[in-house]
């Protein structure tokens, strides 16, 4: 009997146990992932990416957990493209502008008026070329684009003093730009002086009068408060802009297919919820910063595009004009 008891016993122990390693196993084997990006904790991006990270750790199983780092908290935009090869991020929300300091073919999106509206481009990241610029950056850079969101049409802000009514306007504006080469098309065809500030500097500056304008899109203008150092907003729509979602090649050449499909599946989603978020509250800000007592003014587009293709066409910008002409030419 006393043999029984003592086999029974034992059994029960190892079942504890195997129960415990069943437990604590998936937690042992789990993956920590650092998702960075340059944007406020208040903007659909982030709250797109938070939700995102959740999802990949529910769809596998708690195998991937991600930890979303905002606001420029591991770096300026420049930094966190260099961390996925250094290996300080491992999933990044970034303008394909600096994506494409890898890989210049991928900037040509960046063209101004390349873009109708945001549906166009709604329509570039489901196409062909698109599919076709992203695989050119993965293989140049191993690192893999998931998705494309929609960023919003970049509008001129400046002060009061400036106020942007026609393209002659721009001659001899201090503007300032991100630090990346695909921003300098636009003012430097209309005669401004673009000057390159990082993204977490650019309030300071237009406070300071270090330049005397910006361009951002609606959402982003009200995110980061510029409309409180800048009177006037110009709906110039220069630029169609767009951010990409980028997992780094060392995580993701270690994923199984089952677990590239969900990363892919999951980023688009939020990519898409993220980008019909922005293009709503395009159209809401219109009329809210009228309210707060901001000059809105309507441009005329057409003024602005025939000014600028007069002087620069994409082979200037180092795009080619095949690119070019596919993403204008998509209906």
């Amino acid at each position: 009997m006393t043999s029984h008891r003592f086999a029974r016993r034992t059994l029960v122990v190892c079942a504890v146990a195997v129960g415990a390693l069943a437990a604590f196993g998936p937690a042992q084997a789990q993956t920590k992932l650092k998702w960075a990006h340059v944007y406020e904790t208040s903007e659909p991006y982030h709250k797109w990416s938070v939700w995102a990270g959740d999802e990949i750790k529910k769809r596998t199983n708690g195998r991937y957990e991600v930890q979303v780092f905002p606001a420029s908290s591991l770096g300026k935009e420049s930094d966190i493209n260099q961390g996925l090869t250094l290996g300080t991020v491992d999933i990044i929300l970034t303008g394909a502008s600096f994506a494409a300091r890898s890989y210049p073919p991928l900037a040509v999106s960046y063209f101004p008026f390349i873009f109708r509206d945001a549906e166009h481009q709604f329509k570039y990241a489901k196409s062909d070329v698109f599919k076709e610029l992203a695989k050119g950056y993965d293989d140049k850079t191993s690192n893999h684009i998931t998705a494309l969101t929609y960023y919003g049409a970049r509008q001129v802000t400046s002060t009061a003093a400036r106020p942007i009514t026609k393209p002659e306007d721009m001659k001899g504006l201090k503007i300032r730009v991100p630090d990346a080469p695909a921003y300098l098309a636009f003012p430097k065809a209309l005669g401004a002086n673009p000057t390159p500030i990082a993204f977490a500097e650019v309030y300071l500056a237009l406070q300071n009068g270090t330049v005397d304008a910006q361009e951002n899109p609606l959402p982003t203008i009200e995110a980061k408060k510029f409309y409180e150092v800048q009177k006037n907003i110009s709906l110039t729509g220069h630029i169609i802009d767009s951010l990409l979602t980028v997992v780094s090649g060392q995580v993701w050449t270690k994923l199984s297919a089952e677990d590239k499909k969900i990363f892919t599946e999951v980023t688009e989603e939020a990519a898409e919820r993220a980008s019909r978020e922005i293009a709503a509250a395009e159209i809401r800000l219109v009329d809210e910063f009228k309210k707060k007592g901001n000059n809105v003014i309507v441009v005329d587009k057409n003024a602005f595009r025939e000014a600028v293709l007069k002087t620069t066409k994409p082979a200037d910008q180092g795009y080619r004009q095949q690119d070019y002409d596919r993403i204008v030419n998509l209906k």
